[in-house]
């Protein structure tokens, strides 16, 4: 790593953020919801996470991992997800834990959830719950397959548990994209379905805050990951409905091709672009060569004629040179950049797009994560406070919030109602 970065920066000229005074409890786990809220945060919510006493949020476990003080682990899907909130640890199988969130949601704008469909309403806490002790909420639900709602019907998958691979493979893009015999390359954008599903549901969560302040009624939002992934993977049916099944078919190119020194992208979709094509690679004699004629014979073409072609070209380029010749004639280039190259990106650093944590167990080098992609002019970003250690905020909000003294806490957490 080449470049330094400066833990817990602040960009810009210290003031309000939009989102400040809305205050936001998360029942969460793992990356979908968490996103969701960090994002949230990151524009000025308070965001109070509730997790289990023990183990915690299951991204905790996940690996790679550091440790935090304690020796505990702290899991790679916590560290990209937790910025900046308050951890609460609170036993929700506990009848005086229930007792403690509902007590508890009153004083948030927003209860937010993510867990299977049907648990949290076996918990207590659904909506018709949380509802009848907080008249004004927007309670978030988030699950793989959604909740009947008056405007939906029963999904036949609802009682199923679903992970970002489950419902991408769902959506047909994997089958769209496989070639011949080959498996699915699963999961090929890292959590695709997490953070899609995250960014519709701080949508809707956003509409809904405006649509309770101008009714003063409750609001209820349900996004289901499936739901999302189809909108995501728009081609899988609209190609469908237009003749194309089960690949790109006539799409033309859209590939990737061997430099010197990696990788680029190429994306030829229109018959009047093949000239450009044929005169950055020096093939002009295939400009008014019928067999390139229409843009469905360049897949057949592909690996006979013109990727060697190529290929041919750009061994003795670099990647970020090739994507630059085709730029420069009007098409669609870009290099493949690996993870050394993303966290040294000039236009990364210019746009405070990655932000860096300190370790807790004794390595130099922080823990980059990436920063908020959204930016609005006259608000500064950060600064980030590092991810909570598990129940590190309990005793502070139930003191802020709830007004429990030191010796009701002490109880409590003797009892294991909190942690």
């Amino acid at each position: 790593m080449s470049r330094h970065f400066d833990v817990g920066e602040i960009i810009g000229a210290p003031g309000r953020r939009p989102l400040e005074g809305v205050r936001i409890l998360a029942l969460e786990q793992m990356q979908a919801l968490p996103f969701a809220t960090q994002l949230l945060g990151r524009l000025g919510a308070d965001v109070v996470k509730i997790e289990a006493p023990g183990g915690g949020d299951l991204g905790r476990g996940s690996l790679p991992a550091m440790t935090d003080p304690e020796g505990r682990l702290v899991g790679a899907t916590f560290l990209r997800n937790n910025l900046s909130k308050r951890s609460v640890a609170i036993d929700l199988k506990s009848q005086e834990g229930r007792a403690l969130v509902l007590e508890l949601a009153p004083h948030f704008d927003v209860v937010a959830e993510n867990f299977r469909a049907g648990a949290i309403e076996r918990l207590g806490l659904g909506y018709d719950d949380v509802v009848a002790a907080h008249d004004r909420v927007v309670y978030l639900s988030l699950s793989g397959f959604g909740h009947k709602l008056d405007t939906t019907g029963d999904s036949p998958y609802a009682g199923w548990p679903a992970l970002a691979s489950v419902v991408e493979a769902m959506s047909g893009i994997y089958e769209m994209k496989r070639e011949g015999e080959q498996p699915p390359a699963v999961s090929p954008m890292g959590a695709l379905g997490d953070i899609a599903t995250g960014l519709f549901a701080t949508i809707g969560l956003l509409a809904a805050l405006r649509q309770r302040d101008m009714t003063g009624e409750a609001q209820r939002v349900d996004v289901a990951m499936f739901d999302v992934l189809v909108a995501m993977t728009d081609i899988v049916i609209n190609f469908s409905s237009l003749g194309i099944h089960g690949g790109l078919g006539a799409a033309g190119i859209l590939d990737g091709f061997r430099a010197s020194d990696g990788w680029f992208t190429l994306q030829v979709i229109r018959e009047a672009q093949w000239p450009a094509l044929c005169g950055v690679i020096g093939r002009e004699d295939w400009i008014d060569d019928v067999r390139f004629a229409h843009r469905g014979a360049w897949r057949d073409l592909m690996e006979s004629e013109i990727r060697p072609a190529i290929e041919a070209w750009a061994s003795t380029r670099s990647k970020l040179s090739c994507a630059e010749s085709f730029m420069d004639v009007g098409l669609a280039a870009g290099p493949c950049f690996t993870d050394t190259e993303v966290v040294d990106d000039p236009h990364l650093a210019e746009r405070h797009m990655i932000v860096a944590m300190e370790r807790s167990d004794g390595i130099e080098e922080p823990v980059l994560i990436p920063g908020n992609p959204i930016k609005l002019a006259g608000v500064a970003e950060g600064p980030e406070r590092r991810v909570p250690w598990l129940g590190e905020h309990t005793d502070e909000v139930l003191e802020e919030i709830l007004g429990i003294d030191p010796a009701r806490l002490d109880e409590l957490r003797a009892a294991g109602v909190i942690a």
